[in-house]
Order: structure tokens, then C-alpha cells, then sequence
């Protein structure tokens, strides 16, 4: 089955203009074309642009994310390079998701932070809380903030 350009973005939750966009960057030349010059997407297609879109999403840009199209476009011969791609990709991607779970624990602290603020009135309680008094979930978030602050 075909499927136009607004076909084949909404299928992928996308806008047309960047489908139109990666065609026009190279990283799309396996796209056919009707008669008339309108891209048509097949399957295969949308498996690709996955792809695409897991390397954009994992950081790459456009330009790296065409080298790697260029790679693929060789065949056997690129295999070891795809292969060091993705693996790059993938410890970056668990970098960041530890970057994420750092971000999240302090997000929740804070958020248990004040709401006791909110519901006392005041940060006072809180603030002066000894580590003792905060609950377990957030005292190591507590303390690696509180050590940040000292070493400013």
C-alpha cells in the first residue's frame, strides 16, 4: 500500500512539512515518486522513518542522521559503523535517562517540599527540618542539594 505525505505524518504523528523536510535533507531517497512528482511511502518506508525518528529523538541531528543514511545506502560494507552508531546512541540515551531520574527525584522532593510549605503557611517548619524528619524517599535528594550549596 502507498501512502501520500499527509498520509504517511499522520501515520507517524508528524507534520507533513517534515517529511518533506528529511526529503529535502537526504535522508529520505529511497522515497518513490508518482507521475505527477508526489511522494509516495510504502511500509517499509514508515519502518525507516522510525528509525529516523529514534535518532533524532537519542540527539542526533539532521546532518549526522543523513551520514547514517549514507551508511545504510552502502550496505554490508557500513555494518560495523551502524553498529557503533547505535551503541554510541545507546549509552547516550541511558546517560540522559539517568539525567531524567536525577531531574524527577528532585522535582519530587520539591513538590513534597512545598506542599508542606503550602499547607503550614510558611517554609519555616520545612526548611529547618532535620534530616531525620524528612521522610526517606527524598533525604538523599535533600543532602546532595545541601552539599551542592556548601560547595558554592
Amino acid at each position: 500500500m502507498a501512502y501520500t505525505v499527509g498520509e504517511m505524518a499522520k501515520k507517524l504523528g508528524l507534520s507533513a512539512s517534515t517529511l518533506r523536510y528529511y526529503d529535502k535533507e537526504g535522508l529520505l531517497p529511497f522515497v518513490e515518486r508518482s507521475d505527477g512528482g508526489a511522494r509516495l511511502f510504502s511500509e517499509k518506508d514508515f519502518g525507516w522513518l522510525k528509525v529516523i525518528e529514534c535518532l533524532k529523538r537519542s540527539g542526533l541531528s539532521i546532518k549526522e542522521i543523513k551520514s547514517f543514511t549514507e551508511m545504510a545506502q552502502r550496505g554490508d560494507a557500513s555494518l560495523t559503523e551502524r553498529l557503533a552508531l547505535f551503541t554510541a546512541r545507546r549509552a547516550a540515551v541511558r546517560g540522559m535517562i539517568e539525567e531524567l531520574r536525577e531531574t524527577l527525584a528532585v522535582l519530587d522532593f520539591k513538590c513534597w517540599y512545598y506542599g508542606q510549605a503550602v499547607s503550614d503557611g510558611t517554609e519555616d517548619r520545612v526548611r529547618s527540618m532535620a534530616l531525620a524528619e524528612v521522610p526517606e524517599k527524598y533525604r538523599a535528594v535533600r543532602e546532595k542539594m545541601e552539599s551542592l550549596h556548601e560547595d558554592a
